[in-house]
């Protein structure tokens, strides 16, 4: 489990953890189809949707990162964007 914020970030959605912040506080980011909030934890399985002010994107959790940041080469072995 961890936490949406540090989730963002560690997967290389967002460039810092202050960015997926905003995002969270602005509404932007669901779990689920619910908005998110900052404390909510990701689990396996669980779709990401962000909605950008001209388009949003879905991700699947595919797997919890263990450490705290990943390359972004392996990226597709955390999320799989599905639109």
């Amino acid at each position: 489990r961890m936490r949406i914020d540090k989730f963002l970030n560690s997967v290389n959605i967002t460039k810092r953890r202050s960015v997926a912040q905003d995002m969270i506080s602005n509404k932007v980011v669901l779990i689920n189809d619910v908005v998110a909030k900052a404390s909510k934890n990701v689990e396996v399985g669980s779709i990401i949707t962000i909605n950008y002010l001209e388009s949003s994107k879905k991700y699947q959790v595919l797997q919890i990162p263990t450490t705290k940041s990943t390359p972004k080469s392996l990226q597709d072995e955390y999320i799989k964007e599905i639109s």
